[in-house]
């Protein structure tokens, strides 16, 4: 994926529209900052002890989209595609067996069952709930924008460190 190929964001029209097209214009980054790279590449941990990858931030934010709009927004009970092991630990950082393709799969499925939760919202004031929290839309995605920029700017340290690329 090239710059070019990033969604932009609305820079005028509606609330929703501005929302989500920035929040999928993260999506696309990641993406680029995956691209060309190989399965071990992709594998690649940022510095011990820590398990960062950029494979891990593909499985990390596929959890993190399904808990907040199928969980949280869309009242489901979804258990997450990478569960905690015996020893009570997120796998989606253990990527070392990991099934790349598989990964990178089910991040574009959830990320497409996200918009689809998103489009079927009547307004961005409908509210999700975990626990006796409530979250409206607005937040989430608000909250997905902030997600997604943080790992991004991780997934940028981890590309230039990899091949020595940069760029946004």
């Amino acid at each position: 994926m090239i710059d070019e190929q990033r969604t932009r964001p609305a820079l005028t029209g509606d609330e929703r529209a501005t929302l989500t097209s920035v929040l999928q214009g993260q999506r696309d980054t990641l993406m680029m900052k995956c691209a060309g790279l190989s399965e071990q590449q992709l594998r690649t941990r940022a510095v011990a002890p820590s398990r960062l990858s950029l494979l891990g931030l593909v499985r990390h934010l596929a959890e993190v989209e399904r808990g907040w709009f199928r969980n949280v927004l869309g009242g489901e009970d979804v258990r997450g595609c990478f569960p905690e092991n015996e020893a009570g630990e997120r796998t989606e950082f253990l990527v070392e067996d990991a099934d790349v393709a598989d990964s990178f799969r089910i991040w574009e499925e959830t990320c497409e069952r996200s918009r689809a939760i998103v489009d079927a919202a009547e307004s961005l004031d409908v509210t999700g709930h975990s626990g006796d929290q409530s979250y409206s839309l607005h937040y989430i995605l608000a909250h997905m924008i902030e997600e997604y920029a943080r790992h991004n700017g991780h997934a940028d340290l981890l590309r230039e460190a990899i091949d020595g690329t940069t760029g946004e």
